[in-house]
């Protein structure tokens, strides 16, 4: 007769730990519900603010897009030698604001990180500092520093690099955060100094991120720095510009030929350095 008692409570109790089991997972599933729903409700918005749901007008620029598109063919190649140096210079703009960003998003990184700040008014400070990078464009900051330094690619390479530094320090603070706690516990145990630690316990375990980081902002420069050629900071955005202002299409479809080549072959290095990291 106990067995039996016993017996039933435990069934009873395996009940209440199910019913318990299935009323949470319903839970779930209706804050998923309610998470998508609420996602697709801020896309349909931003749709319908934008103009995404205007057919009509989308319909009426076909034709428009049609048009300009027939007028860039053939290609015209007739002066690509003319072509080379602002495309060297859009490639070593790229470079050169990728250097600039890693060079100062390093120690704004440790600075900005929590578990190697000096303190909470150092973390936060640095913190809105990369922000406040971040939160400009290099369009905008282009326009600013060419009205600054002149015409040419030193405006586009700070442009890159002040823009950069908000992103590559976030995302090198972020990987730093996130390392393993014990080797740092070990290094500091063992009397370490704090640029000892981050020699030997955080950055052997962050420089394959930190690599991955500033490979992958090398290829999105090269691209940016086609738009800040636009604004006068050189590159071969600046002859881009110059045959769309005379509305030459072919010499125009032939400069974005040359440039998506570019852009193929900074993807292609990109890819072979990621793997060679790995």
């Amino acid at each position: 007769m106990e067995h039996s008692t016993h017996a039933a409570a435990a069934t009873t109790g395996a009940g209440d730990r199910l019913d318990a089991w299935l009323d949470g997972d319903r839970v779930r599933e209706r804050r998923l519900l309610l998470r998508v729903a609420a996602l697709v409700a801020l896309v349909a918005g931003s749709f319908w603010l934008t103009g995404l749901f205007d057919l009509e007008r989308l319909a009426e620029g076909i034709p428009a897009i049609a048009q300009i598109g027939s007028e860039m063919m053939p290609p015209d190649f007739t002066r690509w030698q003319a072509w080379l140096r602002p495309l060297l210079d859009t490639l070593a703009m790229s470079i050169a604001g990728t250097a600039f960003a890693v060079v100062f998003s390093l120690p704004l990184a440790f600075l900005a990180a929590a578990n190697t700040t000096p303190g909470r008014g150092t973390y936060h400070a640095t913190r809105m500092l990369l922000n406040l990078c971040r939160s400009l464009p290099e369009l905008i900051l282009g326009i600013i520093l060419v009205a600054a330094v002149g015409f040419g690619v030193l405006p586009g390479v700070l442009a890159l690099g002040l823009h950069s530094i908000g992103m590559v320090g976030k995302f090198f603070a972020e990987a730093i955060e996130h390392v393993d706690p014990k080797p740092i516990e070990a290094a500091r145990a063992a009397g370490a100094t704090p640029v000892q630690v981050i020699l030997h316990a955080i950055l052997p375990q962050v420089l394959p991120q930190m690599a991955d980081t500033v490979i992958y902002r090398w290829e999105y420069h090269f691209r940016a720095s086609v738009v800040l050629g636009a604004v006068g900071a050189g590159g071969v955005g600046t002859e881009l510009l110059s045959s769309l202002r005379i509305m030459d299409y072919p010499q125009v479809s032939a400069i974005l030929i040359c440039i998506l080549a570019c852009v193929t072959v900074v993807d292609a290095i990109g890819m072979a350095l990621r793997r060679r990291l790995k």
